[in-house]
């Protein structure tokens, strides 16, 4: 285990590398200029001399590989430099918001990891009958449901209509204090918008993990053997059809990023979706570089930790490979 996670720790380090130049590639061709997105309306009337001295005080005067080269041996230090749109540094914009945003998916991939599991069990049991026909047909629906269409959908239904959940933001309107109370309350509907875009693949994939199990040698023995229906399903099928779902985890991790993106914006969650919005459309290459290794280190623990998983759960997998 340590030998594999040592060799994914070396290989992240060129990865990141990579994906941190190409985002300053990327900005580098970007029609938006940075100079005047931090200048303003200021700099519609700020003389051509004022412009250059901006210009070079926000470093994006050099070259492009020295612009990256500065950014990447400061942030190896700890130092990922300032926010030219939220004029602060970048590590604490990063601070303050990302534990908003780990809080939002990580409840909500908890829970399709639950539900998904629950309803692939299910329709199992008797594929192509009522249950498995009803889960697949909504998961197939729900697979094609875009997260911010989901998100206004619950707002409008359960904000607005029935008014039984607050339709944004982390506290109640007026309140100056943030309460473990108005956080759980506000948390519901994205977290549960945000399980609902990732629970189809998972309750999919148990369904036909689940289903092959049953149909498998063994199974059918421990039915021969008198076992109960329950302890055959759960001790015996699920735990043979779960195998291929722990590879699921680490691969639904870009997409869980980017649906979280989409549902704190819907819901006003002060993660780190607003940052990147205006990181990107401002061209702000120290905050849109750190975000972008943020979520790139994301997906390689996510795929690590399947890996892990999967060698855990089936001994004749093990850890070399």
């Amino acid at each position: 285990m340590g030998r594999l996670a040592g060799r994914r720790a070396l290989f992240a380090v060129p990865v990141l590398a990579a994906v941190t130049f190409g985002v300053f590639a990327i900005a580098a061709v970007s029609p938006f200029d940075p100079v005047k997105a931090y200048a303003g309306t200021a700099g519609l009337t700020a003389s051509q001399e004022n412009l250059d001295e901006l210009r070079a005080n926000l470093g994006v005067d050099q070259p492009l590989v020295a612009r990256w080269w500065d950014w990447l041996t400061s942030a190896v230090r700890g130092d990922f430099g300032d926010s030219s749109t939220l004029r602060q540094p970048v590590a604490e914009v990063i601070g303050e918001r990302a534990g908003w945003s780990v809080l939002l998916a990580a409840t909500a991939f908890a829970a399709a990891i639950l539900l998904g599991t629950l309803l692939g069990v299910l329709a199992a049991r008797r594929r192509g009958g009522l249950v498995d026909r009803a889960v697949s047909s909504l998961a197939y629906t729900l697979e094609a449901a875009p997260p911010f269409w989901l998100g206004l959908l619950a707002v409008w239904l359960f904000a607005l209509k029935l008014g039984v959940l607050p339709a944004g933001g982390l506290t109640d309107t007026g309140s100056d204090t943030v309460t473990a109370g108005q956080v759980a309350r506000h948390l519901i509907l994205p977290a549960a918008v945000l399980a609902i875009s990732q629970l189809p693949w998972f309750a999919l994939y148990v369904r036909q993990g689940v289903g092959d199990a049953l149909d498998e040698d063994p199974v059918r023995g421990a039915r021969a053997r008198g076992l109960a229906e329950r302890t055959v399903l759960i001790g015996h099928a699920l735990r043979s059809g779960m195998l291929p779902v722990l590879t699921l985890i680490g691969s639904r991790v870009p997409e869980l990023i980017t649906g979280a993106l989409l549902v704190e914006t819907v819901f006003s969650w002060p993660g780190i979706a607003a940052a990147t919005v205006e990181a990107a459309t401002a061209v702000d290459f120290p905050l849109l570089a750190a975000l972008t290794v943020l979520a790139t280190a994301a997906v390689l623990v996510g795929n690590l930790l399947a890996d892990l998983l999967y060698g855990l759960a089936d001994p004749r997998v093990g850890f070399d490979g």
